[in-house]
C-alpha cells in the first residue's frame, strides 16, 4: 500500500525522518553540487529534498501523484505554492523543459513504472539528469513499514541499473546511504553519523539506493526493430 500524504508528512516531521532527509539529501547534493539557472522537478514526495535548491534553481516544481495526495509546498503563506497534483504518466510540463528530475517515494510505489520513466525522459533536456531514491532490497529500511521506505517494491543496484538502461537512460552511479537502523531510539539517531561513516568505508548495507542517470538522446532517432527489418526486407530498385 502506497504511503499517503499524511503519513509522509508525519515521517519527515520525526527524528528518523529528519535523519533520512539529512543523509539522503547529502548524497543528492553531492551528485548535483550546483543547479544554478536550471529547472528542477520532483516527482513522488521529493519536497524534503527540494528545499535546498529553491533559491538556486531557476524553477522548482513538486509533482505528487493522485494516489498519494498533495499538500501546499512550501508551507509558508508568504511563499508561492510550487506543488501540484498530476498523473505520473502525464507530467504538466513541456517536452525537454527540465534540467533535473528527482524521484523520491515514487518508483517503488508506482504501478506504471515504465510509462512513468518514459515521461521523465520526455520532459528532460538533452543534457538532463535524473536521480532515483529507492529502498534497497538488501537493507533494513525495506523491512520496516513504519517508514515510507518500507513500502512498495525495493530494488538491488543491478535491478535499478537495468531498469534505467531499458528505459532510455544511461546509468552514471548507484550508491547506498542510510546505514543507521530505522529506529526512533535517541541513541540510534545520535549514532547516525557514525553509521554513515562506516557505510562509506564499505561496512554495512545502506537502507536506501541513490541512482543517477543521464538521458540517452540517440534513442530519439534510433529506428524501431520493425522499421529496421522492413528496410532490410525491402526490394532494391532493380527488383532484386
Amino acid at each position: 500500500m502506497r504511503p499517503g500524504i499524511a503519513d509522509l508528512r508525519e515521517f519527515y516531521g520525526s527524528g528518523l525522518g529528519q535523519t533520512a532527509r539529512r543523509f539522503v539529501g547529502r548524497r543528492i547534493r553531492e551528485a548535483w553540487p550546483s543547479v544554478r539557472g536550471q529547472a528542477l522537478l520532483g516527482l513522488g514526495y521529493a519536497t524534503p529534498y527540494l528545499r535546498p535548491f529553491v533559491d538556486e534553481a531557476s524553477r522548482v516544481i513538486a509533482v505528487m501523484p493522485g494516489a498519494q495526495g498533495v499538500h501546499r509546498w512550501p508551507r509558508r503563506d508568504d511563499e508561492r505554492n510550487r506543488a501540484l497534483l498530476a498523473q505520473e504518466t502525464t507530467l504538466p510540463v513541456p517536452d525537454q523543459s527540465m534540467d533535473r528530475v528527482l524521484l523520491v517515494h515514487s518508483l517503488e510505489n508506482s504501478e506504471v513504472v515504465r510509462p512513468m520513466l518514459r515521461e521523465v525522459w520526455r520532459v528532460l533536456t538533452a543534457e538532463g539528469r535524473v536521480i532515483l531514491v529507492v529502498p534497497n532490497r538488501r537493507g533494513l529500511w525495506a523491512r520496516f513499514e513504519h517508514t515510507p521506505f518500507g513500502h512498495g517494491h525495493p530494488f538491488t543496484p543491478p535491478q535499478i541499473t537495468a531498469l534505467l538502461s531499458e528505459n532510455l537512460f544511461s546509468p552514471i552511479s548507484v550508491g547506498g546511504c542510510l546505514y543507521v537502523p530505522p529506529l526512533q531510539s535517541r541513541f540510534m539517531l545520535r549514532s547516525a553519523p557514525a553509521f554513515e561513516k562506516l557505510g562509506a568505508r564499505g561496512i554495512g548495507i545502506g537502507g536506501v539506493l541513490v541512482a543517477e542517470a543521464s538521458k540517452q538522446m540517440y534513442a530519439m532517432v534510433r529506428p524501431s526493430l520493425a522499421v529496421q527489418r522492413a528496410v532490410v526486407a525491402a526490394p532494391s530498385v532493380d527488383g532484386t
